[in-house]
């Protein structure tokens, strides 16, 4: 099964958790709350997610006197991409994101750290894994897995204190299948969420290291930024964690099932089969 059917039948498990657990705790009611819970939210992550992340990180924009601004601008270029906003995040941590709806509407950032740490292959790697990104529109379809699964947490936890449905409603419903819903669902949602952002990211670093014509500078500029982010880690909003070419937050063990990044040497070995 190829990663794009793959994503797109977790995306709708996604739409049809958030309405199951709306028809669960609210009956024909809740299962129409819940369906307009997702076409809110995937409308909201459509339009605003890129305002909302680069507003969150302070990012400036910058122009083609920048060294980032001519990277990005070489390799848009070279993949026949529309020219997407560059910008600056004011952090020492090294780390890039591409953020926007479409290729028409997309912004680069990247911090100050990972601009003093990488030399020019290493940045291009980088900045080809993000336009890959932008190509392939990973970063609407990460930011809605990401939107339904915060929703579905959301309607969770508030019927956890609050309850769900009417009295009538609950009466035939057994409720150890009720709290199966509201602890499980939220665990279930967040698994596919980061399975859907970890097989977006293999696409991306196979993306670039075609953009490029090598996988050396995204392998090499993968060490660098993961030994330098545990020096000097990023603060940055959990929310958001899934839009960084490497994970801000380390895990292992069965929280890897729960990271919305592959294991960084994953990700290196599957680049240099690409090299072979």
């Amino acid at each position: 099964m190829s990663n794009v059917i793959k994503t797109a039948l977790l995306l709708g498990v996604l739409s049809a958790l958030l309405m199951g657990i709306g028809q669960a705790l609210g009956g024909a009611q809740g299962l129409l709350l819940g369906f307009m819970f997702a076409v809110v939210t995937n409308f909201g992550s459509y339009w605003f997610s890129d305002k909302i992340v680069l507003s969150m990180y302070s990012a400036q924009e910058v122009g083609p006197d920048h060294r980032l601004y001519q990277v990005v601008s070489r390799l848009a270029n070279r993949s026949g991409l529309p020219m997407p906003r560059v910008y600056i995040i004011p952090e020492l941590s090294p780390n890039a994101f591409a953020t926007g709806r479409n290729p028409h509407h997309a912004a680069v950032a990247a911090t100050e750290g990972i601009l003093r740490i990488l030399d020019e292959e290493e940045l291009e790697g980088v900045i080809a894994h993000e336009l890959s990104h932008v190509k392939h529109r990973d970063i609407l379809i990460s930011s809605i897995a990401a939107t339904l699964a915060a929703t579905i947490m959301m309607v969770s936890r508030f019927a956890m204190f609050f309850g769900g449905g009417r009295s009538d409603e609950r009466e035939g419903m057994n409720p150890v299948a009720l709290l199966a819903t509201i602890i499980l669902a939220p665990i279930a949602a967040m698994l596919i969420q980061a399975a859907i952002s970890r097989s977006r990211e293999f696409d991306a670093d196979a993306g670039g290291a075609g953009m490029t014509g090598s996988p050396n500078g995204l392998i090499s500029a993968l060490k660098k930024i993961e030994s330098a982010a545990r020096g000097i880690p990023l603060d940055a909003n959990p929310a958001t964690a899934h839009m960084f070419i490497i994970k801000p937050f380390s895990a292992s063990g069965l929280l890897g099932l729960f990271s919305t990044h592959p294991p960084t040497e994953d990700r290196v070995r599957a680049l240099l089969q690409l090299g072979r």
